[in-house]
């Protein structure tokens, strides 16, 4: 009687185990996502205590996006000792957003990127200089750019 038990138990766990198996398209059902992508311009020549302008640049599969959920700019200078908060940018057309911005001293900076479209989030990183760089920043660059490093910020 228990030989007979048994062999019922393990028949009955091989057909729910072999119900459970793997399909070969597996992957194809789920949601393939689509990348968001962003490229950021600032200028090349930035000096302290003149405005200057810096945008993103959107795309999807290759494609200027038409209109993004949110696109946020944030700057970071590399010492932690300036942060200008989070700031939606400006919408200019399609797939570019803009942000006039206006730095008071020379210095390593970053400008984080926040950008959303249907669910893909995105938050590149963009190191820039603005006049003249310290001994101090310097020897960050020499040492590896501190974008690389993790800095504090904020998140959504």
């Amino acid at each position: 009687m228990k030989r007979k038990y048994l062999l019922v138990l393990f028949i009955g766990g091989m057909l729910l185990l072999s119900a459970c198996s793997l399909r070969n398209d597996a992957a194809d059902l789920y949601k393939k996502e689509n990348a968001l992508e962003v490229k950021v311009a600032v200028p090349d020549v930035i000096a302290a205590d003149e405005p200057f302008k810096v945008q993103a640049i959107l795309s999807r599969d290759g494609e200027k996006l038409e209109k993004a959920d949110f696109v946020h700019f944030e700057i970071l200078k590399h010492d932690g000792s300036f942060r200008l908060p989070m700031e939606e940018a400006a919408f200019i057309k399609e797939g570019l957003y803009e942000m006039e911005l206006y730095l008071e001293e020379d210095g390593l900076y970053y400008l984080d990127v926040h950008a959303g479209f249907k669910g893909s989030i995105v938050n590149p990183r963009q190191q820039f200089i603005v006049g003249e760089l310290s001994e101090a920043e310097l020897d960050a660059l020499k040492k590896g750019t501190v974008a690389d490093q993790e800095m504090p910020s904020k998140h959504h």
